[in-house]
Parts: structure tokens; C-alpha cells; sequence
């Protein structure tokens, strides 16, 4: 989403920002576009600051105390200020009392004006968190997102190579599920966080059975509301001609809203049991986050003892082919 509407603030109640109207506006766009909050400090004082009126603006103790020092005129003067510059939005924090010319102007220029009973630094930490997850970047997937040992693990692949069956056999052994079939991707600090819709969310489609209730069958410790996604496994149909690196030293990578993350082909054959190599693969990635690469490792190891043995050969005065 490229915005929020600052009715959409004041409707939250899962980040608990408190908020309510003091005024609604008319004739301005209600939108906030990034994610800084920002508070007002210098630009009451006069200091030439750069103005981003797509942000939301903090009124604090600190700044109304400032307010109440200056004349009826000065306030006024600095809230046609705020105005001209397109300022569209203001909280005060914990309900203070403003001087009422300078809400009066706010109001008639149209900027939204929000009440909050948190303290500065709170409402901030809230309304990022808000902030950043609404106007984050965000796609939605065909797969199956499942939290294995702590690794977020996507499942991809086409249609009826068997992701649900593998997630399924992975909870039926004590992991957990976060989406089937569609999954949510949005980029959150850095990293890629997966959720499911809250229409499918808990449900698994399995072939042969219809749709399945995970938490109802397994309780609620088997399903999670979101999991950053760590590693990607791509479920593929084998083939005689099939290429896949043998020691697995070579390191491919899925790019998923501009970020690249391990990315693995897992060959499907009738008999193999892929939710034991996926619980695998997520204990190998532990193993990789711990500095253990055994791949890297048992390579490195031949190579130490082939270049040891050539040594023999030559020292013995053996050709060396």
C-alpha cells in the first residue's frame, strides 16, 4: 500500500494508539505516506526544517509548553505556517490542553487533529510499527509457509506436487503452520515476514480430504499468526536429466521483494519422505547461522586430503596424472 488514510489511525485497535478525533478535517487528503513520525519541536520555534506534511506530526508536553509561552498572534502566526506547508495530520499525546486559537486555526486549515492519552515515545513506537507495516512493501504467493524449528520455511512449487501433504506431515511432528496455499509476503525491517489471510488463515486444503481445521485438530500450538520467511524450498517433479549440485556448496538464491534468500530444489519421487529432508534443510540452515557449513566443510576436507596424496605420489616419485 502506497498510503494510509488517518482514518485508518484512528480505527486501529491491534497496535493500540488510542486515538480519536478532535476535529475531522475538510477539503484536505487525509493521507500518510511515510513512515516517520514526526515531532513538531523546531518548526514551532521558526528554525527553517525541512517540512514533510505526508508525515504525522507530534504535539508533546514539551512543545505546548513552549506554545503557551508565546502570544495569541504567535501562535496563530505558526499555526498558518504548519498550514501553508501542507501539514495534514497532528497528535497530541496524552491529552493535553492546547491553546485553543491554535487548534481553532489547525481546524480551519483543515489539518486532522488527534487526541492520545500514551506519552510521546510510546504513541511513536505504536504508530511506526502501524506505519511501517500498512505502507510496506507486500506480495502474495501460491505456497506454504511453516515454522520449523524456528526457520520460516516457504514451500513452493506447482500445483499437486504435494507442499499441503509435506506441511501437514511437518505439523502431524510438532511444527507449526502459518498459510497455505496463499501467502501475504510484506517486507518488515529488513527481512520478509509471511501471514495468511484471515478468511483461509488456520485452514489446509488436502487432497482427498477437503478443507482441515489445523488448530482445531492440534491445538493452538501448532499454528502461528506470521514467521519470517528464512529459507525457500522449491518443491520440483524429478527427472532422469535433472541438474542439481550434489554436495550442495553451491548457494542459490529466490528473490522476493528485492531481497534474496536461500533458496533450495527438492526433487519429489514417490516413497521420499519430504517433510523429514525439509526438517533437515531447516536444521542445516541453523547450522549455516552458527558459522557450520558442512557442505563447505566435507569440501574443503577432500581437498586438503587430495592435495595431501598428490604430495605422496610425488614425494614417492609416482607420475602424477
Amino acid at each position: 500500500m502506497d498510503y494510509v488514510e488517518i482514518s485508518e489511525l484512528v480505527a486501529d485497535e491491534e497496535y493500540g494508539m488510542q486515538l480519536e478525533y478532535l476535529g475531522k478535517p475538510e477539503g484536505r487528503n487525509g493521507r500518510i505516506t511515510e513512515t516517520h513520525v514526526h515531532k513538531l519541536g523546531l518548526l514551532l520555534t521558526g528554525v527553517k526544517v525541512t517540512v514533510h506534511p505526508s508525515r504525522i506530526q507530534l504535539l508533546g508536553s514539551t512543545e505546548n509548553t513552549y506554545l503557551k509561552h508565546l502570544t495569541p498572534s504567535e501562535r496563530g502566526g505558526i499555526a498558518d505556517f504548519l498550514v501553508h506547508r501542507g501539514v495534514r495530520c497532528i497528535v497530541i499525546t496524552q491529552k493535553i490542553k492546547v491553546p485553543r486559537e491554535f487548534i481553532d486555526s489547525l481546524r480551519e486549515g483543515g489539518v486532522s487533529l488527534l487526541n492520545t492519552p500514551l506519552s510521546s515515545d510510546d504513541f511513536m513506537r505504536r504508530a511506526t510499527n502501524f506505519l511501517m507495516d500498512k505502507l510496506a512493501m507486500r506480495i502474495s504467493t501460491h505456497g506454504v509457509l511453516v515454522d520449523v524449528l524456528g526457520v520460516g520455511v516457504l514451500l513452493i512449487g506447482k500445483g499437486g506436487i504435494g507442499k499441503s501433504e509435506c506441511a501437514l506431515d511437518l505439523v502431524h511432528r510438532g511444527h507449526r503452520l502459518v498459510a497455505d496455499d496463499l501467502v501475504e509476503l510484506v517486507m518488515w525491517r529488513q527481512s520478509i515476514v509471511g501471514y495468511c489471510s484471515p478468511i483461509i488463515k488456520h485452514h489446509m486444503e488436502i487432497r482427498g480430504l477437503g478443507i482441515i481445521n489445523i488448530r482445531d485438530l492440534y491445538g493452538i500450538a501448532a499454528v502461528r499468526e506470521r514467521k519470517r520467511v528464512d529459507l525457500v524450498i522449491e518443491l520440483i517433479k524429478w527427472a532422469p536429466d535433472l541438474k542439481l549440485d550434489p554436495l550442495g556448496v553451491d548457494e542459490d538464491k529466490y528473490k522476493v521483494l528485492d531481497m534474496e534468500l536461500p533458496h533450495i530444489k527438492l526433487p519429489v519421487l514417490p516413497g521420499k519422505n519430504l517433510s523429514v529432508i525439509v526438517e533437515v534443510a531447516a536444521r542445516n540452515h541453523l547450522l549455516k547461522i552458527d558459522g557450520h557449513d558442512s557442505a563447505k566443510e566435507f569440501q574443503e576436507k577432500l581437498g586438503r586430503e587430495i592435495a595431501a596424496f598428490e604430495r605422496v605420489k610425488i614425494y614417492s616419485g609416482e607420475e602424477v596424472e
